[in-house]
C-alpha cells in the first residue's frame, strides 16, 4: 500500500490495529493505566501490594514480549522507512509504555515503611534489569520519554528506599523505653529489626547500586557516612545492628532483677547472632554477639544461683550447722525457683547450656553434702530436697521455653509439699 501511494491510509490502519493489540496485551497482563496525576500512592497497603505483585509479574512480558514484539513487527513491515517507523511506534507504544513504567515512580510516593521493603527492592531490581531492553526497544528519538520515564522510576524508587532506611534508622535511635519484657525473652524490637536487616542483607547487591555515589553524610547518620564518602552496605547493616544493641542495653537497665537483666541480654544477643548467621552477615560479627550472649548467660547463672550454691558449706560443719545449711539451701532453692518461674531462654542450645551450668554449680556440692548427712536422722529430717529432686527442678528451668507458649502463658512451675514426706513433689501448670 505504501508503494502504491497509500502510505497515509496504511499507517492509519496499522496504528489503529496495533494500538488495540498493545492495549489488549496490557489488559491481559492485568495492568491498569497510570495517569500522571494518579493517586495510586494513597491506596491502603493491601490493595497496593496486589498491584505491585501484578506489575512485577507483568513487567518482563510487557517489555520483552509485548513492546519488543511490536518493534520487531514494525521493523519488518516498514523496513527501510525509518521516519514512518519512528512515528508509528511512538503512537502505538509510547504512551502505553511510559504509563507502564510510571508505576514504580507512583508507588515511590506511597507511605514508607520497612514492612514493604522486599517488594520495593523487587521493583527497583525489575526496573534496573529492564533498562537495557527499554533503551533498545525504544531507541527512537520520539520515544525518548519512555527511556526517561524508566530512569525516573529507577531514581525515585532508589530515593524512596534510601529514605525508608534512613527513617528506620531514626526510629530505631528514638525508640522509647517501655516496661521490661516479662520473662526476659527476645524483645519484639529485636525480632523486627533483625527481620529487616536480613531483608537488606539479602539485597546487598541492589543496595550497593542504590547507595553508590549517594552522599550518605546528608541522609544518614554521620557515623556511617562522614565527609560524603560512599556507603558500604556492610557498614550500614553493622550500624543498624549497633543501634539495636545499644537500645537493648538501655532496655536491660529497666529490669530491677540483675539476673533477669542478664538473661534478657543473653536471649537477645543470641537471637541477633543466630539471625546474623542465617542471613550470611560477617561471621566474626555474629561470633562476637554469640560471645556476648554467653557472657551474659554466665552472669545470669552467678546472679541467680550463687545464693543457692553458697548455702552448701565448703568445709566440715557440726550437725547443728548442717541442719541450718539444709534449711537455708531449701529456702534459697525455693526462692530462686519462684522468682524464675516465668523466665525464658529461647535458644534451645543456650537453654541446655545454662541448665548444665546451673547443675554444675549446685548439684555436685549438694549431693556430697546430702550424702554425708543422710544417715544422721536429726539432720536428714530437715532435708526437703533430695539431689534427685534438685536435678528434676533444674531440668524444669525455663519450661515455658520448652513448650513454646506465648508471652502470656502460665509459669512452668508449681511447688507443693506433702506433709507426710520430706520429698518435693513437682507438678506442671497446663
Amino acid at each position: 500500500m505504501v508503494s502504491a501511494g497509500y502510505s497515509k491510509e496504511c499507517v492509519k490502519v496499522y496504528k489503529l490495529l496495533r494500538k488495540s493489540v498493545v492495549d489488549e496485551g496490557l489488559r491481559r497482563l492485568e495492568f491498569d493505566q497510570i495517569a500522571p496525576n494518579s493517586h495510586i500512592h494513597k491506596l491502603d497497603w493491601a490493595a497496593l501490594e496486589i498491584k505491585i505483585r501484578s506489575w512485577l509479574l507483568a513487567a518482563s512480558a510487557a517489555v520483552s514480549i509485548l513492546f519488543s514484539g511490536e518493534r520487531i513487527l514494525l521493523d519488518h513491515v516498514f523496513a527501510g522507512r525509518d521516519s514512518i517507523r519512528e512515528s508509528i511506534f511512538g503512537d502505538i507504544s509510547g504512551d502505553s509504555a511510559a504509563q507502564f513504567l510510571r508505576f514504580p515512580e507512583a508507588v515511590a510516593k506511597s507511605k514508607r515503611s520497612m514492612e514493604k521493603m522486599t517488594l520495593l527492592l523487587d521493583l527497583y531490581d525489575t526496573v534496573s534489569e529492564l533498562l537495557l531492553e527499554v533503551d533498545s526497544v525504544f531507541s527512537f528519538e520520539s520515544t525518548a520519554p519512555v527511556r526517561d520515564q524508566a530512569l525516573a522510576s529507577l531514581s525515585k524508587r532508589g530515593e524512596a528506599i534510601r529514605t525508608t532506611i534512613t527513617d528506620f534508622e531514626a526510629a530505631l535511635q528514638t525508640e522509647h523505653l517501655t516496661s521490661p519484657l516479662p520473662g526476659g525473652g527476645v524483645h519484639p524490637l529485636t525480632r523486627r529489626t533483625m527481620e529487616y536487616i536480613a531483608v537488606l542483607a539479602d539485597y546487598e547487591p541492589t543496595l550497593t547500586k542504590i547507595f553508590d555515589g549517594s552522599h550518605t553524610a546528608v541522609s544518614l547518620s554521620p557515623s556511617i557516612g562522614e565527609h560524603g564518602e560512599r556507603l558500604e552496605v556492610a557498614r550500614l547493616l553493622a550500624w543498624l545492628m549497633l543501634a539495636l544493641l545499644c537500645k537493648l542495653d538501655a532496655k536491660a537497665v529497666t529490669y530491677r532483677d540483675a539476673a533477669l537483666s542478664h538473661l534478657f541480654l543473653a536471649n537477645n544477643f543470641q537471637y541477633v547472632s543466630n539471625r546474623a548467621q542465617a542471613c550470611s552477615l560477617r561471621e566474626e560479627w555474629a561470633a562476637r554477639q554469640a560471645a556476648k550472649a554467653r557472657y551474659h548467660a554466665e552472669r545470669y547463672e552467678q546472679a541467680a544461683w550463687v545464693k543457692v550454691a553458697s548455702a552448701v558449706p565448703a568445709r566440715e560443719v557440726s550437725p547443728e550447722e548442717a541442719r541450718e545449711r539444709l534449711r537455708l539451701f531449701s529456702a534459697e532453692l525455693e526462692a530462686a525457683l519462684a522468682s524464675q518461674a516465668g523466665w525464658v531462654v529461647e535458644d534451645t542450645g543456650m537453654r541446655e547450656e545454662v541448665r548444665d551450668a546451673v547443675r554444675g554449680m549446685v548439684l555436685p556440692a549438694y549431693r556430697s553434702f546430702y550424702e554425708s548427712w543422710k544417715a544422721t536422722p536429726a539432720v536428714a529430717s530437715v532435708a526437703r530436697f533430695s539431689p534427685k529432686d534438685v536435678g528434676v527442678l533444674i531440668a524444669e528451668l525455663f519450661a515455658r521455653s520448652d513448650h513454646g507458649p506465648g508471652p502470656d502463658s502460665n509459669s512452668g512451675y508449681r511447688i507443693e509439699h506433702n506433709t507426710n514426706s520430706s520429698r518435693l513433689r513437682c507438678s506442671r501448670s497446663i
